[in-house]
């Protein structure tokens, strides 16, 4: 790991640092302030101040050496500042800085502000410390980290190179705490459920599967809290939430990861449309505390999150943005037609709602760019939602799509256990015929339903897919810390 040339002449230098009687990795350091407190502070300063004193800790991004002066540029969480080191100032200790001191090293300065001939408002040293000595170098391009692999599996590199990813993190968090904020200030009760499921529920998705060595038993790993959720409403409360992680042993592209986050949210004695409603506030409550514009720029496209959202139902959708023929969404004969006659591959089922899935997938989903709520879904591809009182072909349900994308699926919760019980049937007819991502019965889930669920309605929301759009990042893994990768090499 530390045979490349130039770490060696790194740990070289560290060593020369400890024969001077100095700890390259210094451990009692406090930081006073940041650069964005020295340039506010200091900002409208017309020449020198030797009367003011600034302490500030960074990393080391430009490094210009000099007979008996240096530039350097040093860089925080906060921003980037220019610094003058010069043995007017520091004496003998300079020559020696010369000597050691490397772009990526952190530092801690003190010193008086001034403003160059160039107008560069910068901190004149008069202490220099090396706080942590870098040995491996940072990569040659200052302005940024261009090589996505290196940037995704060195995440930490990525962050010392480019600003920006940062600032995408930190507006990530911000996300998720005005997310909770919101749902605490209605009284909503953040929980934590499990994660090792005995029972792949929740969802319709590939498990990961473990083992427990204790109990002798296999157990999967989350695809879903949606049914351990609506299990406390049983248990009484009114209102849950969850910010959950999530785990789905499927395929990667730019929206999808094998674990990601997602809110959810149930709430009883509300219906579908009481969800709708939340759903615009939440929005409205991000953009206001975030501060953003409701036009947002995002890929080629300008997204308006004006609320109230768009809404077709899923019949209309796909006559009015999918132009498909109204007159063949009844027959399956002819909806099997048009989508051989378009080169479509089939559903593994052949019942009305999957192929007015595929038909949706195929011509409806991509046009839908500012957010839009579609409803009614068709019953057989939403196993756990409410039947609609009217009709009984349709579930009342919801998914919000922005870009072409989906970012929330809701609906009023299906609380008749024998209802349940029997589409969990049906899902395991379905996984008979190959369905490997169809629903397995939870009895307990059902018995649970049989002591009486509250009418209530609940939702999920992918935080990835939230932040993508918020960010104007077109990859999840733009907004995933650490994102799944493949392995750099494969062994035979």
């Amino acid at each position: 790991m530390f045979d490349n040339k130039y770490v060696e002449q790194r740990i070289e230098k560290g060593e020369a640092l400890k024969s001077l009687g100095k700890n390259p990795y210094e451990n009692r350091v406090s930081r006073d302030g940041l650069t964005a407190d020295f340039i506010e502070k200091f900002g409208n300063l017309e020449d020198r101040d030797e009367s003011e004193s600034f302490r500030l800790i960074g990393r080391i991004k430009f490094l210009r050496l000099m007979g008996k002066a240096s530039f350097m540029k040093i860089e925080d969480s906060e921003g980037i500042l220019q610094i003058y080191v010069s043995k007017n100032q520091l004496g003998d200790w300079f020559g020696d800085i010369k000597n050691i001191v490397e772009v990526g090293d952190l530092i801690e300065v003190e010193g008086f502000p001034f403003v160059t001939k160039t107008d560069e408002l910068s901190l004149n040293v008069r202490e220099f410390k090396i706080v942590t000595k870098a040995i491996s170098p940072l990569p040659e391009k200052f302005h940024g980290l261009q090589d996505k692999e290196l940037r995704y599996r060195q995440r930490y590199l990525d962050m010392i190179m480019n600003s920006e990813v940062r600032k995408v993190f930190k507006t990530r968090s911000r996300i998720v705490s005005e997310i909770r904020h919101f749902f605490e200030s209605r009284e909503f009760l953040e929980v934590e459920t499990p994660m090792l499921h005995p029972i792949a529920g929740g969802a319709n998705a590939r498990p990961f599967i473990t083992h427990h060595n204790a109990l002798s038993v296999d157990r999967f790993l989350r695809i879903a809290p949606e049914l351990y959720l609506k299990r406390l409403l049983v248990g009484g409360f009114d209102g849950v939430f969850e910010i959950n992680r999530n785990f789905r042993n499927e395929g990667m592209d730019h929206t999808h990861n094998p674990e990601f986050t997602m809110l959810e949210y149930y709430w009883a004695f509300h219906r579908v449309e009481d969800l709708m409603k939340l759903t615009e506030e939440l929005f409205d409550h991000l953009f206001e505390k975030l501060e953003l514009s409701r036009v947002l720029k995002y890929d080629e496209s300008e997204i308006d999150f004006s609320t109230p959202f768009q809404t077709y139902t899923y019949r209309e959708a796909l006559v009015k943005v999918g132009e498909v023929p109204e007159n063949i969404l009844l027959s399956i004969p002819e909806m099997v037609a048009y989508l051989e006659k378009h080169d479509l591959e089939l559903p593994q089922t052949l019942s009305l709602g999957y192929l007015w899935a595929e038909l949706f997938d195929n011509f409806v989903e991509k046009k839908l760019i500012n957010p839009t709520f579609i409803t009614e879904f068709p019953i057989d591809i939403s196993p756990l939602a409410r039947r609609n009182d009217q009709n009984s072909e349709i579930a009342d349900r919801f998914e919000l799509f922005i870009h072409g994308t989906e970012v929330a699926n809701g609906f009023s919760e299906l609380n008749d256990p024998i209802d349940q019980y029997e589409r969990f049937k049906k899902q395991l007819e379905a996984k008979d015929d190959g369905d490997d991502e169809a629903h397995e019965m939870d009895e307990d889930y059902v018995k649970a339903l049989s002591y009486g669920m509250p009418p209530a309605a609940g939702e999920g929301v992918g935080i990835d897919r939230l932040v993508m759009l918020l960010t104007n990042q077109h990859s999840i893994r733009d907004v995933l810390l650490f994102p799944a990768m493949k392995p750099l090499h494969h062994e035979e």
